[in-house]
This record gives structure tokens, sequence and C-alpha cells, in this order.
């Protein structure tokens, strides 16, 4: 196998991005060697472990691009490929053994940082070798003094807790009157969706009064318009008598008379 470009570029690239990550990978332990701060090497640390967790996605693409290509690819391409990846897997698999060793040693080191650099008993050993070296008056004045730094150890504790205690009281009136304001304004929407209900049925109600008012004018003006058009026609021609015989329209009887 010349190049994993003449397989398939997908292979090609992920085997690139793979040897990126394991260079990077030993230029972080040499660097990691170098610090000497634990807070560094826990941070660099960190970094490492997720570069290895990038190559272990990287290798699990590789071998599902293995196992799509295996139908169309010959057995000895099919078992170098496999043996490029376990080539990849061994040398992940070194630098997470490397990663485990320098964790193991920051334990060991923060574990001493704690303890002590003679044991956890050293300490206090310490103080009762001095104290049985002390006179009485040294002794007292070294109680004295422990005694006042406990007592302003004491007041700004109770100093810290009546901040706590004040910060505590000022957040629940804030808490209080933001519940407050939530309720009112909760009572205000309610008022407003009622006043929106009631003036939609009365606009309703305005609507079918509306439509009421323009029938009766309509019949109005029909009536008015059929007064008009009689009274027009009588004065065209007086003598139509479809126009005598309406009760009202008709002359008079003495009229009458006179005419005939």
């Amino acid at each position: 196998m010349d190049s994993l470009s003449e397989i398939s570029g997908d292979l090609a690239e992920l085997d690139g991005e793979l040897k990126d990550i394991f260079r990077a990978l030993s230029n972080g332990f040499q660097k990691l060697e170098k610090i000497k701060d634990a807070n560094r090497q826990s941070r660099q640390l960190e970094e490492l472990t997720n570069k290895m967790r990038e190559c272990k996605r990287i290798i699990k693409e590789f071998d599902r691009e293995i196992k799509e290509m295996e139908s169309r690819n010959t057995p000895e391409m099919t078992r170098m490929l496999n043996e490029k990846k376990q080539s990849m897997i061994k040398e992940l698999n070194s630098y997470v053994s490397l990663k485990k060793q320098y964790a193991s040693k920051l334990e060991n080191k923060r574990a001493d940082l704690f303890e002590g650099p003679h044991g956890g008993g050293s300490v206090g050993e310490e103080n009762i070798l001095l104290a049985s070296s002390m006179t009485n008056e040294q002794l007292t004045n070294a109680g004295n003094q422990m005694m006042d730094e406990t007592d302003q150890a004491i007041e700004r504790s109770k100093k810290v807790v009546e901040e706590t205690v004040n910060v505590g009281t000022e957040t629940a009136a804030a808490l209080k009157a933001q519940t407050e304001q939530m309720g009112r304004i909760v009572n205000d929407l309610d008022s407003i969706h009622f006043s929106m209900k009631k003036a939609s049925k009365l606009v309703k109600e305005l609507g079918r009064q509306i439509a009421t008012d323009r029938c009766i004018v309509a019949l109005f003006s029909l009536i008015v318009l059929g007064i008009v058009a009689i009274i027009i026609v009588k004065i065209v021609n007086p003598n139509n008598k479809d126009i005598r015989d309406i009760p009202g329209l008709a002359p008079p009887a003495t009229r009458r008379l006179l005419w005939n």
C-alpha cells in the first residue's frame, strides 16, 4: 500500500488528522515534563486528555470506513488497513499509559502538599517539643496570643455571618417585592382581558343595532320614495283612475261635483 489516498480520500484525511494530534500529544507531554506548578500540570494534562478523546473518535471513524469499503477491497488491502488501525490504537494506548503515570505523580504531589514533608504527625510532634522548651511566661504569652488570634477569627466570622444575613434579608425583600409586582401585573392582565371581552361584546351588539337601524332607514326611504312617486304621477296625470282610488289622494266630493 503506497498511500491511503490511492484507496480512499476519507481514510487519508483521517490518517492526516490523527498524525497531527499524535504530534501534538508528543509535544504536550514533553512540555508537561518541564512544568513544575501542580495546577498548570493539571490543566495541561486535561488538554492532553481531550486530544486523546479526539484520537479515539478518529480511530472509530477510520474503522467504520474500513468496514464500509470491505466489500470493495481485496483481502490483502483489508488486512493492511486493519494493521494500520491497530498501529493507531497501539500508539494511542502508549499516550494513555503516559497520561496515567503523570496523573499518578500529580496525585502523589498533592498528597505530599497536604500531609507535609515529614508525614501527617510531624507537625504536632514539633509543636510538642517546642512547647516543652518554653518557660511558663512564654507559654502564657503564647496562649494569650493564640486566644487573641482566635477572638479575631471569631469576630471576622461574625462579620461574615452578619453580612450574609443582611444580604439574605435584602434578597428576600427584593423577591417579595418582585412577587407582589408580578401579582399586580397578573391582576392587570386579567382586567385587560375582561375589558377586551366586554368591548368585543359591545362592538357586536353595536354592529347588530346599526344593521337594524339601516333596515329601518331603508324602509322609510322606500315609503318616502313611493309617496313622492305617487305625487309626481298625480301631478302629471290627474285623471288617472288608479291614483284617484287610492285613499287620501282622490279629490273631495264637493270638488268632484264642481267638475261635473
